[in-house]
């Protein structure tokens, strides 16, 4: 199985130009994944995606895949236009099950914010059922950042918690609520932050997340996921701030986990986990 995970930035390259079809073709070329997580999908806000329902278009460019766009924020102008923005996953394999988690958005003195989100769809891989939650953290504020990894973490318990088998045929039926899962996206802390450690180091009921670069990548520091070619909004230089979590019973599963550092299509960098079936 492979999945990638890319804040796309709404397609916008580091050329400044929009191009979703770059960004397939730059992702497939990393690897045909069964499953893509994008981050920074928008619909309706026009300076972001000049007026195009990215979600359709990503759709499209994937047909082979099951779309899945429940975005953080979504408002009603005057004029009934709705305008979208957040993940994206696109999945493959067979999707079970759909949640959309809003994050915890505490007030805080920081001068900008916006709600947040993961979006956890539930995919049948062939090793078992799998939860692959897909999200972006808060960049300004550092507490709504610590409330959100708490949020993350009680999804992850709660789900350790449930062995049920899906019923589909009513609203009270059994939902599947897989134990195993994937955490991937944008978290807008460095592998250096205590934040990191926070997730990396969990140890709640039953299985825990742990950073797939650390397990594939023994001792070898991470590499920049942002910043690399971007000095206009990356002015301190690179660092690495998108990342691959698995639940510990994964671990041995880890083929590969791999960065593209050559693009320009984000100011992001797209990275892959391949787990073995």
């Amino acid at each position: 199985m492979r999945l990638i995970t890319w804040n796309i930035q709404c397609g916008k390259g580091c050329d400044g130009v929009i191009d979703l079809e770059r960004i397939v073709s730059t992702a497939r070329s990393l690897a045909d994944a069964d499953v893509f997580c994008f981050q920074e999908v928008s619909d309706g806000f026009l300076s972001l995606d000049l007026g195009n329902d990215q979600g359709a278009q990503l759709a499209a460019l994937l047909p082979e895949h099951r779309a899945v766009f429940l975005p953080a924020i979504e408002t009603i102008d005057s004029k009934g236009r709705a305008h979208r923005f957040g993940n994206m996953t696109l999945s493959r394999l067979p999707v079970l099950q759909v949640a959309s988690h809003l994050l915890p958005w505490p007030q805080d003195a920081s001068p900008r914010s916006m709600r947040r989100q993961a979006l956890e769809v539930t995919v049948q891989a062939a090793f078992g059922t799998l939860r692959v939650t897909n999200t972006h953290l808060e960049y300004y504020s550092a507490a709504q950042r610590d409330a959100q990894i708490g949020r993350l973490l009680d999804l992850q318990e709660e789900a350790s918690t449930y062995r049920q088998a899906a019923d589909t045929r009513e609203p009270y039926g059994r939902q599947v609520i897989a134990s195993s899962g994937i955490l991937c996206g944008d978290f807008n802390f460095d592998a250096s932050d205590p934040q990191h450690a926070v997730l990396h180091g969990s140890s709640r009921t039953g299985p825990n997340y742990r950073d797939a670069w650390m397990i594939c990548h023994t001792g070898q520091p991470h590499q920049p996921t942002c910043g690399l070619y971007d000095d206009a909004q990356w002015p301190n230089g690179a660092d690495c701030r998108d990342f691959i979590f698995v639940t510990e019973d994964l671990a041995h599963r880890i083929c590969r986990v791999q960065i593209d550092g050559v693009t320009r299509a984000s100011d992001h960098q797209p990275v892959l986990v391949e787990l073995a079936d």
